[in-house]
């Protein structure tokens, strides 16, 4: 099998219902952010040396491909019952991780920068991904009906993904970095 097609050479692609798009079609720009942001989380887990970190973002991974394929699916097409669409089942999951990473964590009581370990700030990175395509995925239902749960997922996932980069800092011993808000008058920056 030739892997390219030669069916996007003017610019149009198709959606699993057939029907040719632009490339730039806001349905595309979603679908393609949660393709991106996929290929961050790979980023993350050859970063990643805790198996049960590693576990959840194979699984997400998994899930981002499912939430593309809803997304390239238009609701009323004839082929609607050949994707999985995300669901209740998928962002209750996610609050359950967060919240049993979140039990292993200090309390947060400052806003946190990105950064400390790589697969913190890649985690990070795989975070403001998620809230872009959230964002495109707002505009999108403007527009057109999409699945009633990946907004939540998207939501939930953003959650996640900031939690779990906490907690690839906090398993390797190193410092969260706070942001410091600089104090009025004070010409230092101050602590």
């Amino acid at each position: 099998m030739r892997i390219y097609t030669k069916q996007g050479d003017e610019g149009k692609t198709s959606l699993f219902n057939g029907k040719r798009v632009d490339k730039c079609d806001l349905r595309l720009e979603t679908y393609g952010t949660l393709d991106e942001l996929n290929s961050h989380l790979g980023v993350a887990m050859a970063h990643c040396t805790f198996p049960a970190m590693t576990e959840m973002l194979e699984k997400l991974q998994h899930e981002l491909f499912d939430a593309g394929s809803d997304l390239a699916t238009p609701l009323d097409s004839v082929n609607r019952a050949k994707v999985r669409r995300i669901d209740v089942a998928d962002y209750t999951r996610l609050e359950k991780w967060i919240d049993e990473v979140t039990a292993k964590l200090p309390p947060l009581k400052n806003f946190v920068l990105p950064g400390g370990t790589q697969l913190s700030g890649q985690l990070h990175i795989c975070r403001t991904v998620c809230r872009r395509a959230e964002r495109h995925l707002v505009a999108l239902q403007r527009h057109e009906d999409v699945g009633p749960a990946i907004l939540i997922y998207l939501n939930r996932l953003s959650d996640l993904l900031f939690t779990l980069a906490r907690w690839a800092n906090v398993m390797a011993g190193v410092d969260e970095v706070f942001w410091m808000k600089k104090i009025e008058g004070d010409a230092g920056g101050g602590k």
